[in-house]
């Protein structure tokens, strides 16, 4: 340990020998200081016995110049660094919360279920459809059928632009084709996902449906030849969830 003191100010420090020789100031009157080689000094004897008997505060000085440690000015880093917290695109988040959303809603709903998600958030969905809707039978005649199943695809659009629907199944409907569900002009950014699985439900179901600009030109004659019977599950699709 080198003992020495301010040559300015008479103040006396005590460092490691390690930084012998190195510039450094005086914290209590600012003025520069060369940290001697040792203790040997003049007066060092008379200094450590002063402050064996009478302690001083401790004195912090700073050091100057190239020969200054390189991490002299360092500062903790829990007193400099703060955690960031990035913020997810807008439409991660709305993903996360369809995904949510739509777990919730028909966990517990025997008429629609949620059988598979792809992605990570989801952005492809398998819906199944316990209801009674029409499908082709093999002569060509319109047949019940009391189960079905769409995929629903989110693009890169979404949600600005609305998502793109399929049947899995056979259906017989005039806004479905092998391709895609017509599920209308009226999509909009805020509109819940849920709301669409529902709305498609409620298109098997024959309790919506449009005869004026069909996909399936026979369904839609066919439909309007048989509007008393429509539709052909009177259940409501709303899960209680939703």
């Amino acid at each position: 340990m080198i003992r020495f003191n301010c040559p300015h100010c008479g103040t006396a420090f005590a460092v490691a020998d390690s930084l012998a020789g190195r510039k450094a100031r005086c914290k209590r009157c600012s003025n520069p200081v060369v940290i001697p080689a040792s203790s040997s000094q003049p007066g060092a004897t008379e200094v450590e016995s002063s402050a064996a008997s009478h302690p001083q505060p401790k004195i912090v000085i700073s050091f100057t110049g190239e020969t200054a440690p390189p991490d002299a000015d360092a500062k903790p880093a829990a007193a400099t660094e703060r955690p960031v917290t990035r913020k997810l695109p807008m439409r991660i988040r709305r993903l996360m919360a369809d995904a949510e959303h739509l777990n919730k809603a028909f966990r517990r709903f025997p008429l629609i279920r949620v059988i598979s998600m792809e992605g990570d958030p989801p952005e492809k969905y398998r819906i199944e459809y316990n209801i009674r809707g029409v499908a082709r039978g093999h002569d060509g005649q319109p047949i019940y059928r009391d189960q079905h199943f769409a995929e629903i695809q989110l693009t890169s659009d979404y949600p600005r632009q609305s998502p793109k629907c399929r049947m899995l199944t056979p259906i017989f409907h005039p806004n479905f084709d092998p391709t895609i569900i017509c599920v209308g002009d009226h999509w909009t950014a805020g509109e819940k996902l849920a709301d669409l699985v529902i709305r498609i439900g409620e298109m098997i179901a024959y309790q919506a449906y449009n005869i004026k600009s069909p996909l399936d030109g026979e369904a839609a004659m066919w439909a309007d030849l048989n509007q008393s019977a429509f539709p052909v599950d009177k259940r409501s699709l709303m899960p209680p969830d939703a």
